[in-house]
């Protein structure tokens, strides 16, 4: 189960508490906000990256594939008629290390975006997704 708490402190910031961890939420300068924390609907793409990030390291430890790095980014386009929404989400996995298995990479990446992330689940029912998967053998 999952719980999020959010207190309005001030302008259009909130202070958030969710499973134990604390943070502040606002909004942009240009709309009232003091640009103090994250945007609530970039929270969503920071979700996304996390989710299935957790999914492919898992996956590829259970393919005992190691000695690598990760980085998972997105970037999305919202609509212009409110409400304002992603039109688009863009993710791309960025690999670094020796040999790395292009094949078993694929996989991880294919099943956590297929199967197990939840988040992408959720995106993929209103959102065009698409990933991009970059190899960089040292």
């Amino acid at each position: 189960m999952g719980v999020s708490t959010a207190i309005w402190i001030g302008g259009l910031a909130f202070s958030v508490e969710q499973d134990n961890h604390k943070f502040i939420i606002d909004g942009s300068e240009e709309f009232g906000g003091e640009d103090r924390g994250p945007r609530p609907k970039n929270l969503l793409l920071t979700a996304l990256i996390g989710c299935t990030g957790m999914d492919v390291v898992s996956i590829l430890k259970k393919m005992k594939i190691e000695n690598y790095n990760l980085t998972v980014s997105a970037s999305g386009e919202y609509t212009e008629d409110h409400p304002r929404v992603f039109k688009f989400i863009n993710i791309e996995y960025l690999f670094r290390g020796n040999k790395l298995p292009e094949k078993k990479i694929e996989r991880a990446v294919s099943l956590s975006q297929d199967r197990y992330c939840g988040v992408s689940a959720i995106f993929r029912c209103s959102v065009q997704m698409n990933h991009k998967i970059v190899i960089e053998n040292t």
